[in-house]
């Protein structure tokens, strides 16, 4: 079974997104990472980048596929985890902790109130 944190946002593409102020941190789920298998590849956007929800915004390499990554809100990159290069393993460890994958500056802050919920995702994947 999963870990499904109730505080954060979750999409059907299994990202999910923690909304702190003007800020979204995003990562893959627990369920997603156990899907992929092993990371071995995390490719993430340059700094700074503007991003439209729905765009690719990277991939993560397992040693199973490949899998693009989609930005779930609109906003800036202002930060990108690149411990990842070195660790993308850190992406299986720590779905929601050290292995995030970006940080955005939000266009609008109440945008991630669009996502699924802990219980919708559950219901998503069948949890």
């Amino acid at each position: 079974m999963s870990q499904i944190p109730n505080e954060l946002r979750y999409t059907k593409e299994h990202e999910w997104v923690k909304v702190t102020d003007n800020e979204a941190t995003i990562g893959i789920t627990d369920h997603a990472q156990n899907e992929l298998t092993d990371i071995i590849f995390v490719e993430l956007p340059e700094q700074d980048r503007k991003i439209k929800k729905g765009e690719a915004m990277g991939a993560v390499e397992s040693v199973k596929s490949v899998s693009e990554l989609f930005s779930p809100v609109n906003g800036q990159v202002k930060q990108v985890n690149n411990e990842l290069e070195q660790s993308p393993d850190m992406v299986n460890k720590e779905p929601y902790g050290k292995g995030w994958l970006i940080v955005l500056t939000l266009d609008d802050s109440n945008e991630a109130a669009d996502l699924m919920s802990a219980d919708d995702y559950k219901k998503l994947i069948g949890e």
